[in-house]
């Protein structure tokens, strides 16, 4: 007879995992210390759960597993940016970066193993989607950014952007799961104001997150002011058009009235004219954004682009502030070990 799959320990609740221990004949009080063991104190394995008793421990391992992330390879950048590759427990591997400023420390996470939306000038859209990161995976990467944080500048994350690999609204529940973790008094206690996350672009599911009411902030890769040259760079664009995406971040803001930005990297000759800053303000009109974040190319092997000289960014930054649009350049970090936007690829470092 096959061999029943252990369930993940991590996928209880804490009821459920009352009800387990009851079962067991145990006392219900060891569900809190176990459920502690997984959120706050971040156990990477049931034998670490000291608390317990041996047998208590021996019988979670025959029942359960405990699938967490590790670290497969980090390199730090001589800005202060840290990148670290981490290893599922399947053998995938995926990307995430610590970056550091002088007010906050930033984790930027992955939401999938790869990616299905093929955007033309991000390294990750040339890398086949294996899957969906799991919920507590994505957890797993917040706390182990937020441990090098506090091992190198010795104080916690200060925000969390999902703008790693993947499209985090193509997984849409285990993103929202692990926020309502990392958000939980009971896991990170992290406020959601201090959370992004970024789309390309699904209209449907901009919307779901208005009507799940969410907390977080939104940022939408926009990169290109009209469907044609959108279409070009983001196929995405095929099945959300800039129009519906309009109207789903209308329809976001009048649910939630949480923070939206827009993201707008400059392509040499392709959408950094005046002509093209003239779309982009039409847009930005027609939503209530508050910010948009213009960003600096980062060049990948597989792509045509390139970065605009620094006096057509400096022309386009200008348009928009005279047409009283809150823009601000963001400058790359971590471009010397490809932990720049765009950039995370999986790349092996030996």
């Amino acid at each position: 007879m096959a061999k029943a799959v252990k369930q993940n320990i991590r996928t209880l609740s804490l009821r459920d995992m009352e009800a387990y221990f009851e079962e067991m004949g145990e006392k219900k009080f060891r569900a809190k210390q176990v459920y502690e063991w997984l959120w706050l104190k971040q156990a990477q394995d049931i034998e670490a759960m000291t608390n317990l008793s041996k047998e208590i421990r021996t019988k979670l391992k025959e029942d359960f597993t405990l699938p967490a992330l590790t670290v497969d390879t980090t390199q730090y950048s001589s800005d202060g940016t840290v990148k670290s590759r981490f290893r599922t427990h399947d053998g995938h591997l995926v990307e995430g970066v610590l970056i550091p400023t002088e007010s906050r420390v930033t984790a930027c996470v992955s939401s999938q193993i790869g990616c299905s939306l093929s955007c033309k000038f991000c390294a990750t859209g040339y890398i086949d989607r294996k899957r969906n990161l799991d919920f507590d995976e994505i957890y797993d990467e917040v706390v182990l950014i937020n441990q090098q944080s506090e091992r190198i500048h010795g104080k916690k994350l200060t925000n969390i952007v999902f703008m790693g690999m993947g499209e985090p609204l193509l997984n849409y529940k285990n993103v929202l799961k692990a926020i309502e973790r990392i958000t939980s008094p009971d896991g990170l206690g992290m406020s959601p104001r201090r959370i992004t996350v970024s789309t390309a672009g699904v209209a449907k599911q901009i919307r779901q997150l208005g009507d799940d009411n969410v907390k977080f902030k939104l940022a939408l890769s926009l990169h290109a002011a009209n469907d044609r040259k959108r279409h070009e760079i983001m196929p995405i664009n095929d099945s959300n058009n800039i129009q519906s995406l309009i109207e789903a971040l209308n329809y976001f803001y009048k649910k939630t009235k949480n923070e939206i930005t827009f993201e707008y990297i400059l392509f040499n000759n392709f959408n950094d004219s005046l002509m093209d800053a003239d779309e982009l303000i039409k847009i930005y009109r027609q939503v209530p954004a508050d910010l948009v974040n213009i960003i600096e190319y980062n060049p990948i092997d597989f792509a045509k682009f390139t970065k605009p000289t620094e006096e057509k960014v400096e022309a386009f930054m200008a348009y928009l502030e005279k047409n009283r649009v809150n823009a601000r350049l963001r400058r790359s970090r971590g471009k010397d070990i490809d932990a720049a936007c765009g950039q995370l690829a999986n790349k092996d470092t030996h």
